[in-house]
């Protein structure tokens, strides 16, 4: 950049912004950051600022927006409350690898420590659950912190990097500025590559594999490595199936896919991991909703784990061969060197039609043919998902249903399914689908929701409202905090202890924000709402009135393994 003569530290930070290309800024004014914001009043023409309704909007919606758009998020936020506010997010952030650059105003640095109003340590706080953070205490730190936050945030495994701004840094003047993009650090290595050894011995295991599974998980599509993946197993004739976080890396369609793994998986997918004798895990850390019992999982197979986290290889699941980089690259490598297997392994293939006809008898033909009784969730996202025809982005809060969301949507393209994955934040939804459609304006945008999570952040109904936001909102309204509800009902004689829940009126609540909005009660009701919802221009809420006591199925019991699918709570398999 051109060098800047007699700038505050405000504007230098804004210019900072500005040389790393980002484009919109999520947050919440108060005292401590006042300065920054004066300076931003200046700069609304080429930084758009995003007025959430709380902190903790502004993370998630920084969260939605680089979700959607491979970007690093930008939220701000005051000292004290406001930044204490951001940290869910942060942490949800972390756990999900999620590129985000938090910056937090402080008092001024002669009060650091003295208990003073709206001070807290929010660097002692953050030091867990980011991969930096920093406080710069005066202006000529301020260049040089942000260029190394963004950098941090986004290469290697991405997350969240806080910096914290005391108020005098903020109006401190320097006498000229230039920004200097980082680009590497002595002490962080963020491309690590693969050995040459490890490399030859999973070509050798492909190559000799019976029943080879591909596992899909984020980083691959953090990576970019998302047409790889899809060639490495069409080369090797190896079924791909995905965790929850890896949604659309693959398209629902491709006739190598055979769904989604773990606790509420598709029966395919959790039986061939059991089945496989070799398994390609690429960018994904084997959570416990993964794998079940450990002890029990995958006893066939010989483990090939691709990761560019060298603490994520052998944590939780012991790997046979540990490829440490980034997916994209060594996907590129295996790609190379593995021999083709076209029309082979037609039996392994048949194992996955066979699985698949059985969930197709005891759960999807259940969920979506019903004829009576009460509209079950699955219908809903099924009947949304015909009408979107896989080229939405589909965000989802957490509970029961976000994993009906999961299954039941379809994905044409990759970044399409955003949800909070290891943290399992309720509220998360309606801020992300926020971030998401600012990041992707061209995209319809829909959030999946339950009754219980839009509470937690239903102020942000505020902010579709003052930004004109086209986000369309579909509650799957249960009356109750469902996914507790189903574990009650299973695991703890339904003794419903403190689920149920006393809705407000959604649709009247959506109006008083100018929201259009309507309630479906009746089955015969829903494909027309439906297709009102998907036409329409601008925001609106569908609030479905579905089965109370609907349980997701198939489950795998906590701690159980992934061979003991439950298909409901009197049918095992």
């Amino acid at each position: 950049m051109t060098k800047r003569y007699n700038i505050s530290g405000a504007e230098a930070l804004l210019l900072s912004l500005l040389e790393e290309k980002a484009d919109t800024v999520f947050g919440y004014p108060g005292g401590a950051i006042i300065p920054l914001y004066d300076c931003l009043y200046g700069y609304t023409d080429r930084i758009r600022h995003i007025l959430t309704r709380h902190e903790q909007g502004a993370v998630h919606a920084a969260q939605g927006y680089a979700r959607a758009t491979g970007r690093t998020g930008v939220c701000m936020a005051t000292s004290g409350p406001g930044a204490t506010n951001l940290i869910t997010g942060i942490a949800d952030a972390m756990i999900d690898s999620t590129p985000l650059v938090c910056i937090t105003a402080q008092v001024a640095a002669s009060l650091l420590g003295t208990d003073a109003f709206q001070e807290a340590d929010i660097i002692s706080m953050t030091m867990p659950i980011t991969k930096w953070n920093y406080q710069a205490t005066s202006a000529k730190e301020i260049g040089e912190a942000i260029s190394k936050a963004f950098y941090i945030a986004r290469t290697g495994r991405p997350g969240p990097v806080l910096i914290d701004i005391t108020r005098n840094a903020q109006v401190e003047m320097l006498e000229s500025f230039e920004y200097h993009p980082c680009t590497g650090l002595r002490s962080y290595d963020p491309r690590p590559q693969a050995d040459p050894d490890e490399l030859a011995k999973a070509v050798g295991l492909l190559d000799t594999a019976v029943r080879p599974l591909m596992i899909v998980g984020q980083g691959v599509k953090l990576s970019g490595g998302e047409s790889e993946a899809v060639k490495l197993a069409e080369k090797c004739a190896m079924p791909m199936a995905s965790t929850l976080m890896g949604l659309s890396a693959v398209p629902t369609a491709h006739p190598l896919f055979v769904g989604k793994v773990g606790m509420h998986g598709n029966v395919a997918a959790n039986e061939m991991t059991q089945s496989a004798d070799v398994i390609v895990a690429a960018g994904m850390r084997f959570s416990d909703r993964v794998t079940g019992d450990i002890s029990k999982y995958a006893p066939n197979a010989k483990i090939i784990h691709i990761d560019i986290d060298p603490v994520e290889h052998s944590k939780n699941v012991k790997a046979d061969v540990s490829l440490l980089g980034d997916a994209r690259e060594i996907l590129s490598l295996l790609l190379e060197k593995c021999a083709t297997h076209n029309g082979e392994r037609h039996e392994w293939m048949a194992q996955a039609k066979e699985a698949y006809d059985r969930e197709y008898k005891y759960v999807i033909e259940k969920a979506l043919h019903l004829k009576e009784g009460n509209i079950s969730m699955g219908e809903t996202v099924d009947g949304v998902a015909r009408h979107l025809g896989g080229e939405a982005i589909v965000v989802t809060d957490v509970g029961q249903h976000q994993m009906f969301a999961s299954r039941y949507s379809r994905f044409n393209n990759t970044r399409s399914f955003i949800t909070s994955g290891g943290l399992g934040t309720m509220g998360f939804g309606l801020p992300a689908a926020i971030g998401a459609k600012i990041g992707c304006p061209q995209r319809q945008v829909v959030l999946f929701v339950g009754d219980g999570g839009l509470q937690m952040t239903i102020q942000e109904l505020g902010t579709i409202m003052q930004c004109g936001i086209d986000v369309k909102i579909v509650i799957l309204n249960n009356g109750y905090l469902g996914m507790v509800r189903q574990w009650q009902e299973l695991f703890f004689e339904k003794r419903y202890s403190f689920t149920k829940l006393a809705d407000p009126d959604f649709v009247t609540l959506a109006s008083a924000y100018g929201i259009a909005a309507k309630r479906v009660v009746r089955r015969d009701e829903l494909e027309e709402a439906i297709s009102e919802m998907c036409a329409h221009k601008g925001a609106f809420l569908l609030d479905v009135a579905v089965e109370s006591e609907e349980n997701v199925f198939p489950m795998v019991p906590a701690g159980k393994s992934i061979s003991n699918l439950i298909f409901s709570d009197l049918h095992h398999e």
